[in-house]
């Protein structure tokens, strides 16, 4: 068909066109609505895709932990309970009796440190030196940024994670080689979630230089938004070297014309 031919059909269709009544036109219109899915499915799909595969992009950048978990992260926590010969707790009788002994000591809230509302005062508790870590994290942390640490988890007992495991498909297991950490109350999880990426950095340095000297070991856990950070046993020898005095601003209402600095 020439270049003429085809003006002339193509204008032959749209005065054809322009006479359709009303009604007719609308028939025509309701038709190519109800084929459009069938011929835009493609299209569609294309358009969407992208879109989906961009969100999950930028999901992906936005979680970059210094500390992923992996198999070894849970090996290493579980060679330490063995190294120091302690019990995974069964159930509330030996925890209150790890309480009773002392074994186990409470975790102190105060003006640097809280605790998630919904932990079990009976289970605000862990071993004497990770006691001290949290201590001394969340005082340096008050220090650095004037907000509270919040604690989430601290010492479970097996029936507790059990339980845990049939709701949470990421909680460690109860028994085994990478059984959970919290069943010896070594362990402890701060709130990640709600801090700010200044926040998450300093606490991945601090926390960077501890694994360094063997004291700790840390994940950050993606699904429910905590570090997971067991404390060894080395860290109360350590911090026997250490000048952990916590650094507290004056109260300017105290300070008079006289007074002078401290060193």
């Amino acid at each position: 068909m020439s270049e003429q031919s085809q003006e002339d059909a193509c204008g032959r269709l749209r005065d054809q066109f322009l006479r359709l009544s009303l009604k007719q036109l609308l028939t025509v219109l309701s038709l190519l609505c109800l084929c459009s899915p069938l011929f835009g499915a493609t299209t569609t799909a294309s358009i969407h895709r992208p879109h989906h595969r961009l969100l999950h992009r930028l999901h992906w950048t936005r979680w970059n932990p210094m500390f992923r978990p992996s198999h070894e992260s849970l090996l290493i926590p579980n060679a330490e309970v063995d190294r120091l010969e302690l019990p995974r707790i069964q159930d509330d009788d030996e925890l209150e009796a790890l309480k009773a002994s002392g074994a186990l000591q409470p975790i102190v809230a105060g003006a640097a440190l809280r605790f998630d509302p919904r932990l079990d005062p009976s289970r605000r508790y862990c071993r004497p030196w990770t006691r001290d870590f949290v201590q001394d994290i969340s005082q340096a942390y008050f220090h650095r940024f004037h907000e509270q640490i919040q604690v989430n988890s601290a010492v479970r007992t097996v029936k507790v994670q059990k339980k845990l495991r049939r709701h949470n498909r990421n909680a460690a297991p109860a028994e085994g080689d990478t059984a959970s950490s919290h069943l010896a109350g070594l362990t402890v999880d701060l709130q990640r979630r709600g801090m700010t990426p200044e926040q998450i950095h300093w606490m991945q340095h601090y926390l960077f230089y501890m694994k360094a000297l063997g004291l700790v070991e840390p994940e950050e856990e993606r699904h429910q938004w905590v570090f997971h950070i067991m404390v060894s046993a080395h860290y109360a020898d350590w911090r026997e070297t250490q000048d952990v005095v916590p650094v507290e601003r004056p109260d300017p209402t105290t300070i008079t014309a006289d007074a002078e600095p401290a060193n």
